[in-house]
């Protein structure tokens, strides 16, 4: 169960997340379009525990007027410190400092699982347009990929069952019901140093919250591991992303493409 120290455990570490975490594919955001049945382009989007700015930035590359909403101070001031000419706001997904029905999209990027759905369901409903669309996604590395799936079972081994893979386990996720949520899923990969896969699994809120010496000798021992498996330092991450869309009542703006191939 998430808990208000991990969900705040990212401000002191909002330099160390900006600077590891992974972005997401283009691929990503050509579903996001197509399961909601409406460019992003034009549209209006909050974007919702934003973070540092990761999917922020994408969406407003994609030509959305994006206000993005953050409830820490870290992660605010780096937001701000990367992209100075976006708006963020101050709250959260249960308690949205937003208007009724003034956004066509309302998006989570790694972010609905720090909410409670009892209340992040009605006010999502509440300041979405008609014809709007939610839209949660995670980035979740591949293990059906050998070294991934063998470091996924030191992960469970060192936090117990409770603290599944990649931290943030579906059923963790709290994905709501009732909304007609369509699933989908991209795949994709990403080429880095061993120091920033450690980085990026050390921004995690599981590792922030059991105190940087633990981490620290957990991840000196993984980083000896993947050295041995990768002596030229660089280690490929496959991800795949979940995303799951739901359409408010109401007719979208454009047209209604087919739902992405399965």
């Amino acid at each position: 169960m998430t808990t208000p120290s991990r969900a705040r455990s990212f401000d002191a570490a909002a330099a160390r997340y900006a600077a590891h975490r992974p972005t997401y594919p283009p691929a990503l955001l050509d579903a996001v379009e197509e399961l909601a049945g409406r460019p992003l382009a034009g549209a209006r989007v909050a974007d919702v525990g934003a973070g540092t700015g990761i999917a922020t930035r994408l969406l407003h590359a994609r030509g959305a007027h994006v206000v993005a909403v953050e409830p820490g101070d870290g992660m605010t001031a780096q937001f701000r410190r990367a992209l100075p000419d976006l708006p963020v706001v101050r709250g959260d997904g249960d308690h949205l400092p937003l208007a009724s029905a003034s956004v066509d999209f309302l998006t989570y990027a790694q972010s609905w699982h720090w909410t409670d759905p009892s209340r992040s369901v009605p006010e999502a409903l509440r300041v979405l347009r008609p014809g709007g669309a939610l839209a949660l996604w995670w980035n979740d590395l591949d293990t059906a990929v050998p070294w991934i799936a063998d470091q996924a079972t030191r992960l469970r081994h060192f936090f117990g069952e409770a603290e599944s893979t990649r931290f943030a386990p579906v059923h963790l996720r709290r994905l709501p019901t009732g909304l007609g949520l369509v699933n989908h899923r991209v795949h994709w990969s990403r080429r880095v140093p061993i120091d920033v896969h450690l980085g990026n699994l050390g921004s995690h809120s599981a590792f922030l919250v059991i105190g940087r010496d633990t981490a620290d000798a957990f991840l000196a021992a993984e980083h000896d591991r993947l050295t041995g498996l990768f002596p030229d330092g660089m280690v490929e991450e496959s991800y795949r992303v979940g995303l799951s869309v739901a359409r408010t009542g109401g007719p979208p703006r454009g047209d209604h493409p087919r739902p992405p191939a399965r």
